[in-house]
């Protein structure tokens, strides 16, 4: 596995200095913003080994969402990667990989919820933060009038960006040892304009985060 995501890395030709958006999100944090047309948008993994949970909306009808069918049928590949397009449940590209320098991002292994926490793990956990609390925070303290009708309902499966989820043999998903390293990021050229809405995963009891939430760093380009 190691040798294919190798041949997968790319590096980004982007300046730090030239982004018009450079923001952290604290380990746990939810973080919202509109990526226009053309912008292209990075997710560093300031730490290593971060899960940084993201859905994608269009900016002009959020009803279109990022699919998770589409863009597994579409491409017949369960992991993203650089040259991969994220895909709407309109069938239109929302996004597109252009770097990569981790080269494997989870698109099964959902969420963390109360709910999801007390199955795998114990009733103890469920008052325990989670990214399902996170995007409904996000989604509840947003100043933006077009976003302030988005609720629940609107939370869809999403992508886990560095995140290893493996598929065993007998089709069950396994939380692995993240593949991902201070530094590493993900770049993403948006084909359309859309709302991100990430949760910079809380989680604690599995190695997703090492068992360590950390910060990642999110730079836009025009």
């Amino acid at each position: 596995m190691s040798q294919a995501i190798s041949q997968l890395l790319t590096e980004s030709t982007l300046d730090l200095k030239d982004a018009v958006l450079d923001q952290i999100c604290k380990a746990g944090d939810p973080w919202m913003a509109e990526v226009k047309k053309g912008q292209t948008f990075r997710i560093l993994d300031l730490e290593g080994n971060q899960a940084v949970d993201t859905l994608f909306y269009s900016a002009a009808d959020l009803e279109e969402r990022y699919s998770a069918v589409d863009t597994i049928a579409r491409q017949m590949q369960l992991y993203l990667t650089t040259g991969s397009v994220l895909y709407s449940s309109e069938g239109r590209p929302m996004l597109t990989i252009t770097a990569d320098t981790c080269g494997r991002h989870d698109t099964l292994g959902g969420a963390c919820a109360a709910e999801s926490n007390t199955v795998r793990y114990a009733l103890d956990k469920r008052p325990m933060h989670s990214c399902r609390d996170s995007f409904m925070h996000a989604l509840n303290h947003c100043d933006c009038a077009t976003h302030r009708h988005m609720s629940k309902r609107d939370i869809t499966a999403n992508i886990n960006f560095f995140m290893n989820v493996p598929v065993t043999a007998e089709g069950s998903l396994s939380f692995a040892d993240g593949i991902s390293a201070p530094g590493k990021y993900v770049e993403m050229r948006a084909e359309i304009d859309v709302v991100v809405l990430i949760s910079n995963c809380p989680q604690l009891n599995n190695p997703c985060n090492a068992y360590n939430p950390t910060p990642v760093r999110l730079l836009v380009w025009d």
